[in-house]
C-alpha cells in the first residue's frame, strides 16, 4: 500500500480513537454491507426482451451520451467495470425485461432458466442479485393501469407476471446464497382528478395478496412494495400512494421501499426511516437525487444521502435495512455514473460510522445542546477522506479521482466502438 496513504490513515485513526472511535472495526464492518447497484442506469432503462418498445410509466431518460449497453453481455462487461473501482462486493438489481434469452417470451411467462446466465456470472463475480417486475413499457399497461387495472384479463397478466418475478427472485436466492429482494412498483394512476380513488385501490390489494400468497423461504426471498406521489400521466392521482403501501406492508409484513425522489419536493425519507421501521418488517431503500422531483439524478454526497446514513447508523439499522440505488442519467458515461453513485452511498455509511453516536445521544439526554451542535459540526471537518482513501486502497480499487482515467480508457477503448461496430455493419450491409 502507498505509505502516504497509510500514514494519513494511522493519523486520522488516532484523531477519532480519542473520541472512542476505532476506525479499523468501522471499515470492518463497512465491508459487510452491500448495496444493490441497478442494472438499468447502463442502458436506459430499454432491457432486452422488448427493445423497440418506448419507455412508459411515466419514466423518462435524458441524454444520449455514447456507449450504451446494447446486449447482456455488454451490459455485464460494464458492471464489471464499475464493480473493479468500487470497494466491497455487492449485488446487482435486475428488472424482468433484462432476460438474457433467445427465446420469444411474455412476461407473465417468464422463469429463471431466462436468468440463469445472470446468475452463472454473479456467482463468478461473487455478487447477489435482486429483482423487480416491470410493469411498465408494455402493451398491456398502454391505460396507465396494471395491478389495478378494472379489466380482470388485463389484471390477470400482470398478477401471473409478478408471480412469475417472485419464483425466478427466489431462484436468485437459493442458488446464489443471498436473500434476493424484489420490489413492486406499479405506475398505476390517473391524469385528472378521478371520480373513484377506493375501487383502483381495493383492485391493487386484491392483486397483491394474490401475487404475495404463495408462502417463499425468507432466506431466499422477501418481497417489497413502493410508493410514489405522482409521475408523467397520472398527475392527479396514484393508486400506490404512500399511505396505501405503508398500510399495506404493516399488515401483510412486507418490506416497505422508500424512494428519495417519491415524495413532495420538501419531504425527505430521512425523516420517515425511523418511524417506518418500528412497525415494519424492514425497509428497501432506493437512493436516488431528486433535484426536481423524481429526477432521478446519479447520487452526490449532499445532505439527504449523509442524513440517511447517519439514520441507519445512529438507529442500528442495516440489519433490516436493504440499500438500493435508482437513478438513470443519459447525459455521462454511464459506468462513471455508477462508480460515482455507489462510491458516495459507502462513503456516507462510513462518514455516519466515523461519527460520536454515543457522545452525541448522551449529551442530547442531558439536554447539553451545545455539545451536540458542537461536535456535530466539528466532525464534519474530521479527516474521513484519509479513511475512505485508505478503505479503497484495502480493498484494490482506485483511491480518490484515479478512477476516472479508467473509465476513460475503457470508454475509449469498449464502449465507443460500440456506435463504431453499427456505423460499419451498416456501411456493409449497404455494400
Amino acid at each position: 500500500m502507498n505509505q502516504a496513504i497509510q500514514k494519513s490513515y494511522e493519523e486520522a485513526k488516532a484523531l477519532y480513537a480519542k473520541h472512542g472511535i476505532d476506525a479499523d472495526a468501522v471499515l470492518e464492518q463497512l465491508s459487510k454491507i452491500k448495496v444493490s447497484v441497478h442494472c438499468w442506469q447502463g442502458d436506459d432503462v430499454r432491457g432486452f426482451l422488448f427493445r423497440d418498445q418506448e419507455l412508459t410509466g411515466g419514466i423518462s431518460v435524458t441524454g444520449s451520451y455514447p456507449g450504451a449497453a446494447r446486449t447482456p453481455d455488454e451490459l455485464r462487461a460494464d458492471l464489471e467495470k464499475a464493480f473493479a473501482m468500487i470497494p466491497g462486493k455487492h449485488k446487482v438489481n435486475l428488472h424482468a425485461i433484462y432476460a438474457d434469452t433467445d427465446e420469444k417470451v411474455d412476461l407473465d411467462q417468464l422463469e429463471p432458466k431466462h436468468f440463469q446466465p445472470w446468475v452463472d456470472w454473479a456467482k463468478e463475480q461473487g455478487l447477489g442479485l435482486d429483482f423487480n417486475p416491470t410493469c411498465f413499457s408494455h402493451e398491456k399497461s398502454s391505460d396507465g393501469l396494471t395491478l389495478s387495472h378494472p379489466d380482470p384479463e388485463i389484471r390477470k397478466f400482470w398478477i401471473e407476471h409478478c408471480k412469475a418475478s417472485r419464483k425466478i427472485s427466489a431462484s436468485f436466492g437459493e442458488q446464489l446464497g443471498q436473500t434476493s429482494v424484489m420490489n413492486v412498483w406499479v405506475p398505476d394512476g390517473f391524469k385528472d382528478v378521478p371520480a373513484d380513488r377506493l375501487a383502483p385501490r381495493q383492485r391493487l390489494q386484491e392483486s397483491l395478496d394474490e401475487v404475495f400468497a404463495e408462502p417463499i423461504d425468507p432466506k431466499h426471498h422477501l418481497d417489497a412494495v413502493e410508493s410514489k406521489l405522482f409521475g408523467i400521466g397520472s398527475e392527479a392521482y396514484v393508486v400506490g400512494s404512500h399511505e396505501f403501501y405503508m398500510g399495506y406492508a404493516i399488515k401483510n409484513n412486507t418490506l416497505l421501499c422508500l424512494d428519495a425522489g417519491h415524495f413532495h419536493p420538501t419531504e425527505v425519507i430521512s425523516g420517515k426511516l425511523s418511524s417506518v421501521s418500528m412497525f415494519t418488517k424492514g425497509i428497501l431503500l432506493h437512493v436516488s437525487r431528486p433535484m426536481r422531483w423524481d429526477s432521478d439524478h446519479v447520487v452526490v454526497m449532499d445532505d439527504e444521502l449523509l442524513d440517511i446514513g447517519r439514520e441507519l447508523i445512529r438507529n442500528e439499522m442495516l440489519d433490516t435495512t436493504y440499500i438500493g440505488l435508482d437513478f438513470f442519467d443519459g447525459s455521462i458515461n454511464r459506468v462513471a455514473a455508477w462508480v460515482i453513485g455507489t462510491r458516495n452511498t459507502i462513503k456516507a455509511l462510513m462518514r455516519a460510522m466515523l461519527e460520536p453516536v454515543e457522545t452525541l445521544k448522551q449529551a442530547e439526554l442531558e439536554f447539553d445542546f451545545t455539545t451536540r451542535l458542537a461536535l456535530t459540526e466539528e466532525f464534519k471537518s474530521y479527516p474521513f477522506g484519509a479513511v475512505w482513501d485508505y478503505y479503497c486502497a484495502l480493498h484494490n480499487v482506485p483511491v480518490r479521482e484515479e478512477w476516472l482515467a479508467e473509465v476513460k480508457a475503457y470508454e475509449k477503448d469498449v464502449q465507443l466502438k460500440r456506435g463504431q461496430e453499427d456505423t460499419a455493419d451498416a456501411v456493409l450491409g449497404a455494400k
